[in-house]
């Protein structure tokens, strides 16, 4: 399996200093980050570690759930999933992730509303980002459309 890098430049300290994410192995873009802009509610169109990791596991989870439904004997339609990622004060000092909160619905043809319930549990247990970020307690928010 493959290896895929992100490259960060940062110039300055933290509170006045910004630097420039580079998604590296796809070449696709590179993003603006900034500690203020991380900490604030509006991230005023720079990304932050804690977007960059909703990012990976919303799409690792769609992934993860749409080969769980297919080998509990469904189609999967359509899948609809936000990872919503919490970054606040540790109490041992500095910040840590303080949550993540996974909401999907789904559009599934051959589940019933538990089937979907029970693989889409499994699924957050399977994710290999969930299993990377096993630390951080993860809830589940899951329905069918």
């Amino acid at each position: 399996m493959p290896t895929r890098t992100a490259r960060t430049a940062w110039n300055g300290t933290l509170e006045q200093g910004a630097g420039q994410v580079e998604l590296s192995s796809s070449k696709v873009g590179t993003f603006d980050v900034s500690f203020p802009k991380r900490a604030a509610d509006d991230a005023g169109g720079w990304t932050s570690p804690e977007e960059l990791i909703a990012a990976a596991h919303s799409s690792c989870y769609a992934m993860q759930l749409s080969a769980l439904i297919a080998e509990a004997g469904g189609t999967p339609e359509a899948l609809d999933v936000t990872a919503a990622v919490s970054l606040g004060p540790d109490p041992k000092g500095g910040f840590a992730i303080t949550g993540i909160n996974i909401t999907v619905r789904g559009e599934v043809n051959g589940l019933d509303a538990a089937g979907f319930e029970q693989v889409a549990e499994a699924a957050k247990e399977q994710c290999p980002v969930s299993k990377a970020l096993a630390g951080t307690t993860i809830t589940l928010d899951a329905a069918l459309e």
